[in-house]
């Protein structure tokens, strides 16, 4: 896992993580929900956007209790356009299964987000995770551009991020709060990985001591077990779920 500064790690990253490991194809792409969540994959076809037009295609429907969830070409390409270094032109079948499964993941987590009410983000949240994300692209400029290409409105960037930051602060709520680092922990993690990483990629350099490392290698190892511990709750939801497996020929 790359190492953070801190308790910011954005949620979205840690869902593409605990999704890195299952790229299937696109045509035999499953949705899993819990039991009262039954989302049925459909098809995936193409789709044309423009500045001025985006003809969309469904990607997936689910019905909750007396509401009915869509997923969408768009759902996808919002996806990886708020993702630097991504093709948005001609995405790869793999981009899309991966964003697909990252929406799913998404909802799954927004399902439990969204019992508790405190959690609900406020609007300065919401406007700093627009700065932070607009950051990790070359310029203003470009982000705007990239948004454009897919029909990504402000409006609907805004309902993303707010999903997203109450994704954050729901896996803050359920996971930080418990994580407990041992002195042992850390001391094991510093002579067994940090010292001799450190010595492997900077040669004669002085190494920190344990003191001096112990902030640093806290926080790894917390963000370590966040990401463990979310892998898992995404695992057990896997298991409650009710999968449909279809073809665009079905």
């Amino acid at each position: 896992m790359q190492e953070t500064a801190g308790s910011k790690q954005n949620a979205v990253s840690r869902v593409q993580k605990a999704q890195g490991r299952s790229s299937t194809d696109l045509r035999r792409a499953s949705c899993l929900l819990p039991t009262a969540y039954c989302l049925l994959l459909l098809c995936l076809l193409p789709m044309t956007a423009s500045a001025q037009e985006v003809v969309d295609k469904m990607v997936a429907t689910g019905n909750a209790g007396a509401s009915t969830d869509l997923i969408t070409y768009s759902d996808l390409l919002w996806q990886l356009a708020l993702q630097p270094n991504t093709s948005i032109a001609n995405p790869s079948s793999e981009d899309l299964n991966r964003a697909l499964r990252l929406v799913i993941d998404q909802r799954l987590i927004l399902q439990e987000a969204e019992k508790l009410p405190t959690l609900a983000p406020i609007a300065d949240e919401i406007r700093n995770a627009r700065d932070q994300l607009v950051k990790v692209f070359p310029s203003a400029a470009e982000f705007r551009q990239r948004l454009l290409r897919v029909g990504l409105t402000s409006e609907k960037l805004e309902e993303i991020l707010e999903q997203r930051v109450r994704i954050e602060k729901y896996l803050d709520f359920r996971f930080r709060n418990f994580v407990l680092i041992s002195q042992k922990e850390i001391a094991d993690y510093y002579q067994d990985v940090y010292v001799p990483r450190l010595r492997s990629r900077s040669p004669g350099q002085i190494i920190p001591t344990l003191e001096e490392a112990r902030n640093e290698i806290e926080r790894t190892l917390t963000e370590a077990k966040i990401e463990s511990d979310t892998d898992a709750f995404l695992d057990s939801a896997r298991e409650r779920a009710e999968i449909v497996m279809l073809t665009p020929d079905s």
